[in-house]
């Protein structure tokens, strides 16, 4: 019998290391902060008399969408359909209740149908508290040269 036992190969069971890792995966994405990664091709509109609302605790509890000039509906740099969008946002309810707190960043040369429909899913789904992301104060040459322009191509008109 000693025999029989030594020609028996030896093997390893994979599936426990392979479900770990895995959920090492899932719990690193859904850890990441959303929030610093911004849709770079949103161009956002003055805003210098508005409310500052990005302060740190804020900036934490609020859901960033981002809307570009073609429509485009993204969280986190990640692209969305309506209803993805529509579950995501159920989602943030069901966590933080009708207190949630949206922050659309609209692209200055968005049409205002594009802001509604995600205005339209937060009503929806009965979220009141919808704010609105714009510059108060443009820090950095791109944007002031964005303004600029912005400002020469009105007086044209």
């Amino acid at each position: 019998m000693s025999k029989a036992r030594e020609q028996e190969p030896c093997t390893i069971d994979m599936t426990p290391m392979i479900d770990c890792v895995f959920q090492l995966i899932i719990f690193f994405i859904v850890t990441i902060n959303m929030s610093e990664s911004k849709d770079p091709d949103v161009r956002l509109e003055m805003g210098p008399h508005g409310q500052e609302i990005e302060t740190e605790d804020a900036t934490k509890s609020a859901l960033v969408i981002d809307v570009s000039s073609r429509g485009r509906i993204s969280i986190g740099n990640l692209q969305l359909t309506q209803s993805g969008l529509q579950k995501i946002v159920r989602g943030r309810r069901s966590r933080y209740g009708n207190n949630t707190q949206i922050w659309i960043r609209g692209d200055a040369r968005a049409s205002h149908d594009m802001i509604r429909r995600v205005m339209d899913v937060c009503t929806e789904l009965g979220i009141g508290r919808v704010s609105f992301v714009a510059v108060k104060d443009p820090r950095t040459p791109e944007q002031k040269q964005f303004f600029e322009s912005r400002r020469r191509s009105r007086g044209r008109r």
